[in-house]
């Protein structure tokens, strides 16, 4: 069978995905179903934090200034990490084009490093919210929100698989990234967002769970590092279907998204096993931990 005929016969065969990335217009503006799933993550996570200050006494008030925190944070670090992580050069020469993230190119590595630095900050500044007791919280709707983001780049036919012939294949007809010839474009590929978010849905759902179970009796540091072993490794193995993003690591035999994998995993099961080493405090321990030091001491 000629190759030609052989491509022809995956392609009947696969599911054709010609999903405009445009959700509606209203004049001028144009509103894309990535940034209504993006927005969406943060609606969900801030009312599901909502749920958490209520059930641990911590001010509600608070919420508005750590959205805020994580908006920056995520946003700044995605769009550096995508720069400087998988386009360097280019972006070097092209400065100015770093701070236009609404054209696209946001990097999950890049935004977990972010998030990490604003709440970072946060917490410095809320001593009644430690920063292992943010993350432990966060990482609920961090979960959630990176599985809507994935759904995101499903809708703009981006971050696609590599060719494929299982019966579950996309022919992603709007598939634009520029490192692959217009030839290839119609091919049957891997679904690698549809994998992802999947992964991060379960890992949510998992969470959740865990916080249901514990409360505020969680392990410091325990479900932040369960997050991070489980989303990064999921993202090492799914990356192995993936077209390579960074075309400096095509000659590589990982990925820039599995280099950068490997460290967070690493950290993760740091994080687990350090949450059992450490004993778990008491409440009375817990209260008198997350008040606010007495004025003069």
């Amino acid at each position: 069978m000629t190759p030609l005929l052989s491509d022809s016969l995956l392609s009947l065969a696969a599911i054709e995905w010609n999903v405009a990335p445009e959700a509606f217009s209203i004049g001028p503006v144009t509103v894309r179903w990535y940034g209504i799933l993006f927005a969406t993550g943060f609606i969900l996570g801030y009312h599901l934090m909502r749920s958490v200050f209520r059930k641990e006494g911590k001010p509600e008030e608070d919420l508005e200034a750590l959205l805020f925190y994580l908006i920056v944070g995520t946003i700044l670090g995605a769009r550096l990490g995508h720069c400087f992580f998988y386009h360097p050069s280019y972006f070097l020469e092209h400065p100015w084009e770093i701070p236009q993230f609404w054209k696209g190119g946001l990097a999950s590595h890049g935004g977990v490093i972010g998030v990490c630095l604003s709440l970072a900050i946060y917490a410095r500044r809320h001593p009644d919210q430690p920063y292992l007791w943010l993350l432990d919280r966060l990482c609920v709707p961090a979960a959630l929100c990176s599985c809507l983001v994935r759904l995101g780049n499903l809708f703009n036919s981006e971050i696609v698989g590599r060719r494929t012939d299982v019966p579950w294949a996309f022919e992603f007809k709007r598939y634009f990234n520029e490192l692959l010839p217009a030839a290839e474009l119609p091919l049957p590929r891997h679904p690698t967002p549809l994998y992802e978010a999947g992964s991060y849905l379960l890992i949510f759902v998992l969470l959740w769970l865990i916080y249901r179970v514990q409360g505020p009796q969680l392990r410091r540091g325990f479900s932040v590092g369960v997050l991070l072993a489980l989303v990064f490794t999921a993202r090492f193995i799914i990356e192995f279907f993936k077209e390579r993003q960074a075309s400096h690591t095509e000659d590589t035999s990982l990925s820039m998204g599995q280099w950068l994998s490997i460290p967070i995993v690493t950290i993760g099961v740091i994080l687990v096993i350090r949450s059992f080493v450490i004993a778990r405090p008491e409440p009375s321990e817990v209260d008198a931990e997350e008040q606010p030091a007495p004025v003069g001491s």
